[in-house]
């Protein structure tokens, strides 16, 4: 019995950069990008797939917050934040004014109107989220960062203000089970609840 040869598998269609690098505005312009692709430092980042803790603790975080906000804020999840010609990336969950939350056709918020950026670590996110992300963040003029990791399924958060005077970001609370913090809004967290029911002690 012969056996038919598998067809060539189509090369993917990738975008080609210009030589200067993408461009913010290209992100809203560039043909079958895949939702949720940023802009860090001029190249294209695309999405990955999401582990149930990156879910999980996105969608509980966004709910929290949402809850607990003022009316004078939005919060959102996966928004683009406009920073400079070479930068948009997209935060897990961001706290906005609610004052720029104007047009439902927008695509992005600008830094000056972000109070708040959350990232919520992935595998292949970690180098980003610890290192290229803050200080983009930071130099925006962002107050406030919220780095949340996995540790053996448990949720830990790591809470991070904006020094004036340096520009850069100061630690101020390492959080595992339950998070209280005062800024940018009171807020009281049980980060037990991100963690799968089947997966809990106690």
């Amino acid at each position: 019995m012969s056996v038919e040869p598998e067809a060539p598998r189509p090369e993917p269609n990738w975008p080609v950069p210009p030589a200067d690098g993408w461009t913010a505005d290209d992100l809203d312009r560039l043909p079958h990008l895949p939702p949720h692709t940023e802009l860090i430092d001029g190249s294209l980042v695309f999405p990955t797939r999401q582990t149930l803790f990156h879910t999980r603790a996105l969608s509980f975080l966004g709910r929290q917050l949402d809850s607990a906000a003022p009316e004078a804020f939005e919060v959102l999840c996966r928004f683009t934040i406009g920073i400079d010609r070479q930068n948009r990336p997209e935060p897990d969950v961001v706290v906005v004014r609610a004052d720029v939350v104007e047009d439902p056709e927008q695509t992005r918020f600008p830094a000056d109107s972000v109070h708040l950026a959350i990232e919520v670590v992935s595998p292949d996110s970690l180098g980003r989220d610890r290192e290229t992300k803050p200080l983009t963040y930071a130099r925006a003029g962002i107050p406030h960062y919220w780095r949340v990791e996995n540790d053996e399924g448990r949720a830990v958060v790591y809470v991070f203000e904006r020094e004036p005077a340096t520009g850069e970001y100061t630690c101020t609370g390492i959080f595992h089970d339950r998070m209280k913090v005062s800024v940018p809004f009171p807020v009281d967290l049980d980060l037990t609840r991100i963690t799968p029911r089947r997966g809990r002690s106690g």
